[in-house]
């Protein structure tokens, strides 16, 4: 499943140069995660059994909703309660949970089947960015071309990048990476200054220009996620 599903020409991320194209890279994992096990995989056992047991976190349960028919999200919580049911709510003679099921109930907390394939396949995605950007210029330039990188994504990236595109390609790689943010946060500034400026009495009736979604933009740089609603 995750050789089909999980993986994206790098050419897919990239050339559209629309925003992030991290955010974008995390963005298909999703949909197509979360589109194939509310579809083809829902049935599968061996999936099955691996969703039992990770569940999924309140955003990509919110997803699955969207993606899939009520019946498919709600087969999938029939057999993923009782899993619950079987490892978290197992009592001793005194009929409270042993040591074992609190750990079992805090694991199940903390996992999530989408975010487990998302994190599986954006590890070997950044592994591809690191080898092409040491090896070739043009995939260097359409980096560079980029309109921006949000932060969560430019942390990332940089977190691996020493080892990923080695000591001697670092430097440069930092720095391009650093533009893309420091180009956009210029200029994201500029309009949430600019926004806040025409609630002034002195502006009334001025253009707001490009700075009506300047908050939106924001929040989306800041977290590499789209507000609600918008």
């Amino acid at each position: 499943m995750r050789e089909d599903i999980c993986t994206i020409p790098i050419s897919e991320v990239f050339e559209p140069k629309e925003g992030c194209p991290i955010c974008r890279m995390r963005d298909t994992l999703e949909n197509r995660v979360t589109e194939y096990i509310t579809g083809a995989a829902m049935m599968e056992p061996d999936i099955r059994e691996v969703t039992n047991v990770q569940g999924f976190c309140y955003p990509h349960f919110s997803m699955m909703l969207k993606k899939g028919s009520r019946l498919s999200n709600a087969l999938i919580l029939e057999s993923h309660l009782k899993e619950i049911e079987t490892s978290v709510l197992r009592l001793d003679k005194r009929g409270v949970p042993g040591k074992k099921e609190v750990e079992a109930a805090k694991k199940l907390t903390e996992s999530c089947f989408v975010c487990e394939q998302i994190q599986w396949a954006m590890v070997r995605m950044f592994d591809t960015i690191y080898r092409l950007w040491g090896k070739e210029e043009e995939f260097r330039e359409l980096f560079s071309q980029q309109p921006y990188l949000c932060l969560p994504h430019y942390t990332a990236l940089l977190e691996g990048a020493q080892k990923g595109v080695g000591k001697k390609n670092y430097s440069a790689f930092a720095q391009a990476a650093s533009d893309l943010v420091k180009n956009y946060l210029d200029g994201l500034q500029k309009d949430v200054t600019h926004f806040c400026s025409m609630f002034d009495y002195r502006n009334i009736g001025g253009d707001f220009g490009n700075s009506k979604d300047s908050i939106e933009r924001s929040i989306q740089f800041l977290t590499s996620r789209i507000p609600e609603g918008q």
